[in-house]
């Protein structure tokens, strides 16, 4: 996976300078915060077991996940689901993820 992982950008800046030059203030008050580092997972899927079968599980024991091949994987930010996408080569040794659908938050919790 590589090192730093590009977002979609929150705001379009082109689109953000007022009749005085300067940003909104709702673009100037969202740039404090595009330096803080989050973490961002990538899950290709589940699997429940117990510590007997976990115990017994070797070098080259395959352990089934919940999903199927092609199946879309579940991207979380902060351990908060935020999109699902699919795992794509970047390069010959890497794999990244390109997002297919962002996941709207239930602002409820």
């Amino acid at each position: 996976m590589p090192d730093e992982m590009q977002l979609p950008e929150l705001v379009d800046t082109t689109a953000t300078v007022t009749g005085d030059g300067t940003a909104p203030r709702g673009a100037r008050e969202l740039e404090a915060v595009y330096d803080i580092p989050v973490t961002v997972s990538a899950v290709l899927g589940k699997a429940t077991m117990q510590v007997s079968q976990l115990l017994k599980l070797g070098r080259g024991a395959v352990v089934e996940l919940d999903r199927k091949l092609g199946e879309a994987i579940d991207i979380y930010v902060n351990n908060r689901l935020v999109a699902r996408g699919e795992v794509v080569m970047v390069d010959d040794n890497r794999l990244g993820v390109t997002m297919t659908e962002i996941v709207k938050a239930d602002r409820g919790v």
